[in-house]
This record gives C-alpha cells, structure tokens and sequence, in this order.
C-alpha cells in the first residue's frame, strides 16, 4: 500500500509543479476522502488550476488591438485548430499581467458619469472597447500517465459570451456570464508537453441591470476521469421519510467514451455527517455503447436520519462508484441532505413538518473591494452576516450563483430561491434551466426553483401564461420535488399570476395581495421582494446634495412600505410563507434614487462591506431568538445642542426606558413587529435605554458622545472562518477613551507582509475612490519599424543614418537572397513617469545573433529570459525613443514557413499607490489574502493624526 501511495504521489507531483502547495494538498484531500488510494483505485481528479494566469485587455472591434484575432486566412471556425492572435499556441503572453483567478476586471477600474448606470459607472464594458475584451492565457502540463483518460475542462463562469480554445483548438461559446460549462479536450492534449488554455471573455453587453463584472470571475477545474464516468452532474438524489427511516433514491447517469462492454456494477454508499457508512448497496447493468449514456436508480435506506434543517444542517454523503471487471473506474461524491418540504396555501411554509416563516433577503454577488470575483470565505461571510441578523432564507437574484455560494447555506442552514437569468421556452432558455437545475438539485438548502422575475412585457397576458406554464412543467421534468415560483411586480391579477405554482409578490405596492389570494385560494405565496427602502449607513438626515439617505426606515415611495410595514403585512398573514427584502446587502449599480456620483444602491440592509444599518437591528429584533435592544443615533452632534433629534429604539424587549445623562425620558411599551420613539434635544453625554421582560431589566444599550479621533483599530471580523486564507479586517478609529468614532472620516493607508490585499471599501455609496491598488501596465508596439542591410563602424556600432538606405522592415523581402545581416529601427513613446515606470522590452525573434540598442545605448538580456530586455531609466526618455536591433536573419526551410515579422513589446509598468480608504461614518474595510508559505500576515494602518494600528493575522490551511 505505501508503495502505491508514494507511486501515485510521484505521479501526481509531476503534473502539479506548476501549481500551488495549498491545492496539492487540497487535491490529496479529496483523493484521499474518495478512496482513490485504495487497491481499485478509481483515476477521476478534479483539480483546481486558478493559479497563474496571463491577463491583458484586447479590444471590441479593433482586431489589431485585440493582438491580431482572428486575422487569420483560415479562421478558428473554418478549420480545426487554427486558433490565431492570443487563441495560437505560440503566441507570445510574456508581457502579459500575471494574475490568479478568480478575476473581475470591471472592479479594478475607474469611474466615469459616461459609464453603465448599471454597473455602478465603472469604466469597462458598453461604451469602452478598450475595456470590453478580456484575454486569459494559462500553460499547463498533462502527464503521458493520463494518456487513455477523459481530459476536460470546467469553468464555474466567465462573464460573458466566452470562447474557449485549447492548443489552438476552438472549444465553443458560452454566451450567458452565469452557466457553469465543461469542454472534452481529450483530442488535443499534448502528453508530457506543454498545452495552452485560452480564454477570451466579451463582456461588452450586460445580461441584468446590476453590477455583474467582467472576465473569469468563477473557478476553473481540469478534470480528469476514466472512459466510463459519471459525467457532469451526474447524479440526482432525493429523498422520502417514513416512521423516522429514510430512503434515498440515488440517480446516476453515467457515460462511456471508450470501448467497454458487458456488465457493469454501480455500487453506492451513503455516510453520514460524521463520516460513518450508514448504508451501501450494489446493482449490475449493462454498459451503455460508445458515447451513449445510461441512467440507473437506485433505492437505498437510511434508519434514524439526520435532518437538514436551519438550526441544525446535517450533510450526508454519496459515493458513487462504478467497477468493472474488479476495477474500479470511477468515484463520484454527492453532498445531499434529508428533509423535507412543503407549501400550502392556508398555512406557509413547513420544513420537516414544522411552520417556518421565511424571513428572507434577496441578494446579487458582488462585495466591496472585491466585485463579482468572491473567494470562497467571503460566500461564508456573508451567509453568516444574514444568519446573524435572524434571517433563514435567500433568494438569488437574479441569476444562477456559484456553487460555492449554495454550499455555504448547505453548511450555514439558509434556505435558497435558485433563479435562472431569462424566461423563454427556445433552446437558449430552457438548456440554461436545465443546467441550472442539474447542477444544484442536490442541494438541500434549495427549496424553490424561480423562472422569473419581473418580466413586465409579459407578466399580465397570455405569452406570460404560456411560457410559465412551459418553463414549470420544464423545471417538473427535471426536478419534480420542488415547487416553482415566479417573482411579479405589474398587478396580481392575470397571466403569471394565474398559472404559476407559487405566487411570488414583488411589492404590496404593486396590487392587492388579499384580493388575489382570495381569488386563488389554491395557490401558495410569498413576497419574493419587499421594502426597496433607502438608507445610508450612519446617517440620520437626509441630505439630496450630498446624496445621502436617513437610515430611519420609512417608505421608499408613497406607494412602497416600509421595512417595519413589509413585515407585519407578512407576519400577520399565515397564508403567506413569508416574504425576502430588496436587499440584503447594498450593491454595485441602481443607485436608487440617484444617479451620478452615487455609484451603489442604498436598498441593503446591510452597505456593501456588510456593515450594518440600523434596520439589522429591527429585523434581529423580530426574526431572532435573542433579545435585542438596539439605540439609533449615534450621540456626536456638535452644534446642536438644544435641537430636538429623534431617538428610536429596536427592540424584542416589553418595555423600553430611554435616559439622558441618567435623567429618564420615560418608560414605553413595544408592540409586537414595531418600535419605540422619543424627541430628544440633543446634549453632549450618555444616552442610555434599558429593556424590561416581565418587569426584569435584562439589556441595556448606550449611545455616548464621543472625543476626537486619536487610534487606528483593526478586528478581524468573528464571522470570519478560520479555515480559510481570506480574512475580512474591519478599520475604524477610537478616540481617547477607546470609544468607536461614528462620525470619522479619516483616510487609511494600509501596508501588508505576508499576504496582500484584495479589495477596500467602506459602505459610503458615493465614494469614487479606488476598489484595488494595482499596478498599471501599459503594453506598446513598435511603430515605424524599417530595416536595412548591415553597415557597421569601427567600433562595431550601428552605423549612423543614411536616410536612403532605410525602408519598411520585411516589405518584398526576398528570403533566397538576403543580406547577412539587417540593422531594423522602430519608435515607441513614453508619455510621463519615465522616472518611476518599469519599462521592458519583450523581443520576438526576427533575427539570430542580435544586438539590441535603446538611443543609442546597448542593452544586455535578462538573466532569467534570453529575450527579455530591461530598459533602464539612464537609457529612456520621456517622448519618442528609438529603438534598434542588429541581426543576422533567419531562414526559411519551406517555401510555405511564415516567417515572423513582429520585433516584440514594450511594457510600461506604473507602480500603484500605497492602498488606502476613506473611513466611512467610522468605518472601513479592507479584504486580505495570505501568503502560501506564511503562518501569519501583519497589516499594518495609518493616517495623519492617529496612533498607527498593527494586527497579526493567523489563519489555518484549509
């Protein structure tokens, strides 16, 4: 056995030089957990390759900008693995940005008043070609050992309209930025060899009207499997209880790409959340013929179950193997739980035969600082932060989320709406439900497919009806154990309303809620949006000029409610399951009811770093278990002094008493679902409140006026798992007295050893600072490239000009008499900075023996690349520089070889800024990431004024 294990290990090492320890040891987790060690060992590897990429922008219809795509006599669509510009193997990424995934270019940009309203005015996408195009290159090594094995690659999703190649080899097109998709690159690998991945990402059109990102913004996996496998969401399992036994029904699809034949047996084995195999059973089929499928179900019991439920989110386990002639030839792990569910029309909404209101949060996927592009711990951050504030439900909207955003409900215990992009019934709409549906019905956070949401053009008419009704039988198809809603917002009366199985009401607002139910009293419902209220983290007036919006929770319009009104329609009606707020958290785009310079939303519960408004604080009060007594405002307002300001209190306490400066402003009585409030004039000091249950003090909460800034602090944020390399830092300042400073908005500037910074950001929705702190690069051709036979002087230098004797480099060159040697000169320019840029020179062979000069001045090639040639700050000048190489030329061997003409780049790199962010209404937060091979990472922050703060971060490996 350990001489296998150590063969296997050798094996594997020499594919995964080229990536990281932490996946290496990730890979042999999961090699490990799945039996692949074992004496049948099954060959199937999934392996994360995120690591390494090449990035650069190309351009949205300029193919000379876009390096040359698609130039080509013979395009990548009219012949096999022809591939040109970045997608030709060959091509030359060495100036290229290196990056790892995943990536959001659109995050890293600028804002412009010209840009998409949308997106939150980021410079990239419609209206900026040069920011529309992103290209993706990676090399990878595939071991002449996988030889006979199914190679594919997965991606999570690009953002948007995708194309793929693989050594040249054009895989195809994936139009929509949120469908995961895989590719068979079996035919083109090169074996013990290099091979090309490229990517070219489109995202000049948007799919939603909401900040969505741009570029690889999810992970990429190389899969490698047996020729008789499971293929890609192959298995579908369910379950039904009974008398406390349990039995799961197990569907496989499984797949040969070979030549076997005969019988087959698919063997699968249930373990529990402890890991205990609680159940396995075998069954013999015949194997489907080549690249035909076969489905095989299976019944397997489970005594005394493990729910999934909120409070408690046990996750069992299939392991799926499939062996033939003794051997096993594929393992396939299912993550799934046992529950079960339930609308009905009178009663809402039952979990495992128990009432749940669902008190829910829409949401869209992107973070501070961050994007769209989330590592895996900030999809954990986030789920607790709305299981922290009482919530159990979350709708996706609207579009298919990551994977690893429905794995931390499955693990956290929240409940999910999983929604596809766009209604229809053509291939385009249903393959992309399809997909949807494969890939997350075994997750048993879902409880509700959603086909819809808002579709205005069609949502009161009969086009509406017909769609639906297909879209819902299409969803049964696939997935008959869950129900189907659609989110309407144009009238409850007609349409969709009349035909879809769950009701979804976007906004009481927007029609009579009683009246349709009364006239479908068959059909369950739910709020699927509510609220839509405006408020602006830590700040009490509103102020239009400053675009700021009073977190007290008022109605957003005089037809809309409140956050409070919402939730007592809701909660005082049992019919309706229970409804999910418009938003969560704040985000990028429809900043709502501004425009230019508010560059976020102000819907959330939550600003886009996840720091609380006060609303948290009434919707914990009702949706929680816990008392809560919550004080709102804040107590700094210098000048003032003798205003009356309004003072609330959120609280699930009975009684409320509200003091200033130990003088009580009186004791009053909180009703159910509402809130307590007083006029007080303001004086400097201690505002205090104390909550009573049966007559019991048992909280108290203070507001006190607060001293100058004097002290940076950072926190790492307790929600934070500590598994991960992410880590989520909070920033504020404090004053003398260590109290918290609400009013500060001090600028931080931030420095880190042993990791780096991902992303900043600090909630104010008209902040226009920078998200990321990267260097620029700036990639320039040569132009006026000329050439002329070789004189040279005395001292062996590039003989001075002879104006005549220079023409256009390589025009009607006669390769069967050539000169033997060539002097070629070019221009590129350096606008500014020349001082602090780092500026090289990536050749590109047109020559051999070559000697390259920069004005005049010889320069030598790097060590660590032949054809690399740093150009130093003595050498360069600010304007036009000349550029000249001497070469001998080469040669062509067939009348037919293309001989490269193309000197090479010149790359430009302006360092960036220190990183830094503005303190928001007394915060801040910044996104960081350690280093592989460090055990702990030191942040260190200042600003003018302030005792600097300093941090040590320990994080465990995952």
């Amino acid at each position: 056995m350990k001489i296998l294990f150590l063969s296997l290990l050798a094996n594997h090492f020499i594919f995964m030089k080229t990536i990281s320890l932490k996946e290496i040891l990730l890979h042999f987790i999961v090699l490990i957990s799945m039996g692949s060690f074992a004496q049948n060992q099954s060959d199937r590897e999934l392996i994360v390759i995120d690591k390494d990429w090449r990035f650069a922008f190309g351009h949205l219809y300029d193919t000379q900008k876009d390096f040359g795509h698609a130039e080509g006599y013979f395009s990548y669509l009219a012949k096999t693995g022809f591939g040109d510009g970045p997608a030709a193997p060959g091509f030359d990424d060495r100036a290229w940005r290196k990056l790892d995934l995943p990536h959001d270019w659109a995050v890293e940009q600028g804002f412009s008043e010209k840009a998409s309203y949308s997106h939150g005015f980021k410079t990239s996408g419609k209206g900026f070609p040069e920011k529309s195009i992103g290209w993706y290159r990676k090399k990878i090594n595939i071991s002449q050992n996988d030889q006979g094995k199914i190679i594919s690659l997965k991606f999570d999703g690009v953002f948007r309209n995708s194309k793929v190649f693989f050594n040249g080899h054009f895989l195809g097109t994936e139009e929509s930025g949120y469908n995961g998709f895989e590719y068979d690159v079996t035919a083109y690998v090169n074996y013990d060899g290099e091979n090309t991945i490229v990517v070219r990402a489109d995202a000049s059109m948007e799919e939603g009207w909401f900040y969505e990102g741009a570029g690889i913004y999810r992970h990429v996996y190389l899969q490698k499997s047996n020729q008789l496998h499971v293929i890609q969401n192959g298995t579908y399992v369910t379950s039904e209880i009974q008398d406390n036994n349990a039995e799961v029904t197990a569907e496989v699809t499984i797949e040969n790409k070979g030549n076997f034949k005969g019988n087959i047996e698919i063997i699968q084995t249930i373990f529990d959340p402890s890991g205990k195999q609680v159940s396995n059973i075998t069954e013999n089929i015949l194997a489907p013929d080549f690249y035909k499928t076969v489905k095989n179900t299976s019944k397997i019991k489970v005594s005394n179950p493990l729910l999934w439920d909120l409070d408690a989110p046990n996750l069992y386990r299939l392991l799926t193997q499939i062996k033939q002639e003794g051997k096993i030839t594929d393992s396939y792990e299912t993550n799934f739980g046992i529950r079960t569910i339930k609308f009905d029309p009178e009663n809402g909404f039952f979990l495992n035969g128990k009432s749940i209101k669902l008190k829910g949060t829409n949401n869209h996927q992107d973070h501070a600082g961050i994007g769209a592009a989330l590592p895996d711990e900030l999809q954990y951050y986030r789920i607790k932060k709305l299981k922290e504030m009482g919530s159990n439900a979350y709708r996706c909207s609207h579009n298919p989320p990551t994977p690893e955003l429905l794995d931390a409900c499955d693990k956290l215990g929240m409940l999910v709406i999983d929604e596809t992009r766009l209604m229809g019934i053509n291939d385009y709409h249903l393959n992309d439900l399809k997909r949807l549906i494969e890939r997350d019905r075994n997750h048993p956070s879902i409880f509700c497919w959603s086909v819809g949401n808002e579709e205005w053009n069609i949502e009161g008419g009969i086009v509406g009806e017909r769609i639906t009704n297909i879209m819902q039988g299409f969803s049964k198809s696939i997935d008959p154990t869950r129900p189907v809603t659609v989110g309407i917002s144009s009238g409850f009366k007609s349409g969709i309303s009349s035909v879809v199985e769950i009701m979804g009401y976007n906004y009481m607002g927007n029609g009579d809620i009683d009246a349709h139910r009364n006239a479908f009293k068959n059909q369950p419902g739910m709020g699927t949006e509510e609220g839509s209220t405006f408020a602006t983290r830590g700040i009490y007036f509103t102020d239009d000029a400053k675009h700021y919006q009073s977190a007290y929770d008022k109605k957003p319009r005089p037809t809309f409610y409140s956050i409070e009104e919402g939730w007592k329609f809701y909660a005082e009606r049992p019919y309706l399951a229970g409804m999910f707020i418009w938003t969560g958290f704040d985000y990028r785009g429809e900043p709502t009811p501004y425009g230019w310079p508010s560059v976020t939303s102000y819907f959330g519960m939550m600003d886009v770093c996840g720091f609380p408004k006060d609303n948290v604080f009434y919707l914990k009060s009702w949706w929680g278990n816990e008392p809560v007594l919550h004080l709102l405002p804040h107590w700094n307002w210098s000048g003032m002094e003798g205003k009356e300001i309004d003072v609330w209190a959120y609280s699930n306490c009975d009684e409320v008493e509200l003091f200033l400066n130990k003088k009580s402003l009186g004791k009053k009585k909180m009703e159910q679902y509402g809130h307590l409030e007083w006029k007080v004039k303001y004086a400097p000091g201690t505002l205090e409140a104390i909550g009573y249950k049966n007559d019991k003090k048992i909280l108290t909460e203070i507001q006190k006026t607060t001293g100058n800034p004097e002290n940076i602090k950072l926190s790492v944020d307790k929600e934070n798992p500590s598994n991960g390399n992410v880590a989520v830092i909070t920033v504020e300042v404090t004053d003398k007295n260590g109290l918290h400073v609400p009013t500060a908005n001090n600028e931080i500037t931030f420095t880190i050893k042993g990791g780096k910074i991902l992303g900043v950001g600090n909630g104010d929705p008209t902040s226009l600072e920078k998200d990321q702190f990267i260097d620029d690069i700036h990639l320039v051709a040569i132009s006026n490239f000329e050439e002329r036979k070789q004189l040279v002087d005395a001292a062996n230098q590039p003989a001075l000009d002879e104006p005549n004797a220079w023409k256009e480099a390589f025009k009607d060159r006669d390769y069967k008499n050539q000169a033997s040697a060539y002097i070629y000169r070019g221009k590129f320019e350096l606008k500014n900075n020349v001082q602090a840029n780092i500026v090289d020179f990536f050749y590109k062979k047109i020559g051999v023996n070559e000697s390259i000069f920069v004005n005049g001045n010889l320069v030598n090639a790097s060590s660590e690349d032949s054809q690399k040639y740093h150009l130093d700050k003595t050498v360069l000048k600010e304007g036009t520089n000349v550029i000249t190489i001497r070469a001998s030329p080469l040669q062509k061997v067939k009348d037919w070889d293309v001989m490269n003409t193309d000197p090479g780049i010149i790359r430009i790199i302006t360092p960036s800024e220190p990183w830094k962010r503005k303190l928001f209404n007394g915060y801040a937060q910044i996104i960081i990431q350690k280093d592989e091979n460090n055990s702990d990472v030191i942040v260190s922050a200042s600003a003018k004024g302030l005792k600097a703060g300093v941090l040590s971060v320990s994080q465990k490996k995952k």
